[in-house]
């Protein structure tokens, strides 16, 4: 959609993403931003052998641990003003064939890092590699972008969403940048105010994912809300 748009000259003005962006009631939260995306595919290359002849093996798992250690306790940044620090997580990690008595002759491990707008691709590319390359590990990496880092600043879409939320709650808003990505990053490239207004995140990614009715009713109050105050 968002590549159709742009071959026509088109942009979006305002736009709601119905992510599940609160977290204790409807409205309590609204995202107005969200931290990149940025994974890697590391594969470290040992050398297979014997658990009882390990000089004439190269263990990948002890090779890389040093390395692991230090990219899981370094601190990449501290956020500023609208966003959280950039974090690392490894998300899967294998070794091995499952005999005790192998070494396994190559790691396999995926990593994510979540990343405030004061860093880079090439910024956190090079901080990896260089860790890796320090503690002499052999390794290749294919890295993947799931997003780049967006934010909207305060304007017409804030506004009417927090005046929308504080008429049917109650209360304001918090105004966050934290959590995973949405769809509004790819929105937020046209150049469009970009606002995520939706239900509770409570089983978000779990088994029997669900949602309150009631939630949704809210939800719907807030939205038709929102369109009185922006096309009045």
């Amino acid at each position: 959609m968002v590549e159709v748009l742009r071959a026509r000259g088109q942009r979006i003005d305002w736009c709601i993403v119905g992510e599940p962006s609160s977290e204790h009631r409807v409205g309590d939260t609204i995202k107005i931003g969200r931290r990149g995306s940025f994974s890697g595919r590391l594969t470290v290359h040992g050398v297979q052998g014997h658990v009882a002849y390990p000089d004439l093996a190269m263990n990948p798992v002890h090779m890389l641990a040093p390395a692991l250690a230090e990219l899981t306790q370094h601190v990449w940044d501290q956020g500023n003003e609208h966003f959280q620090p950039t974090t690392f997580q490894i998300s899967n990690l294998n070794a091995g064939t499952g005999a005790p008595n192998v070494i396994p002759g190559e790691l396999k491990a995926r990593f994510n890092l979540r990343y405030s707008p004061v860093q880079t691709q090439d910024s956190l590319r090079r901080t990896v590699e260089g860790i890796l390359d320090r503690h002499g590990v052999r390794y290749t990496i294919e890295w993947y972008v799931s997003g780049e880092p967006f934010y909207t600043p305060a304007g017409a879409l804030s506004q009417a969403v927090c005046e929308a939320v504080t008429l049917v709650n109650g209360s304001p808003p918090k105004l966050s940048t934290g959590g995973g990505t949405s769809d509004g990053r790819f929105i937020a490239t046209l150049g469009s105010q970009v606002v995520e207004l939706g239900v509770t995140n409570a089983s978000i990614h779990k088994v029997n994912e669900s949602v309150e009715v009631a939630q949704i009713d809210a939800l719907h109050r807030m939205y038709v809300e929102t369109l009185r105050r922006l096309l009045a």
